[in-house]
């Protein structure tokens, strides 16, 4: 697979999991508590991880990148005990703001958070096989 392939995957799975991370957000049919609140936590956490790999692009820094995002995401999250501070308030009144910092702590999304960069880390790693398709070597999607 080129690299122009793989960031053309990438950039289409980006397109896809933010679709479908604003459908679970808005969705409001059966279970859409979970959809609503921990179904888009998985799509926000997988967003992040599809943005950094197309910076990142070899397939030895797809584990720094989900820590990573793990780790800002739950950074933030734990940021949303703190309502102190006017400009962070400000900043969360927008639909920006919302959608990428939240507005309350919730300790149930830390494990959806987990699950996201699971999927996510998954997801670069099957982006970033290098052998391409009909390759004589296992494909690396499965042999992880």
């Amino acid at each position: 697979m080129t690299e122009m392939t793989k960031r053309m995957w990438t950039i289409g799975s980006l397109v896809l999991v933010t679709g479908l991370g604003f459908g679970f957000k808005y969705y409001r049919g059966w279970s859409n508590w979970w959809f609503n609140d921990y179904g888009a936590g998985v799509m926000y956490e997988i967003f992040w991880c599809l943005l950094f790999s197309l910076i990142w692009t070899k397939r030895n820094h797809t584990t720094w990148i989900a820590l990573g995002v793990l780790l800002a995401t739950c950074a933030l999250e734990t940021l949303q005990l703190w309502h102190g501070w006017d400009l962070l308030e400000r900043i969360r009144s927008t639909f920006i703001g919302k959608t990428l910092l939240g507005t309350t702590f919730v300790w149930w999304d830390f494990p959806h958070y987990i699950l996201g960069c699971v999927i996510g880390w998954l997801l670069m790693r099957c982006l970033t096989n290098s052998d391409g398709v009909g390759s004589k070597r296992t494909d690396k999607c499965t042999k992880l």
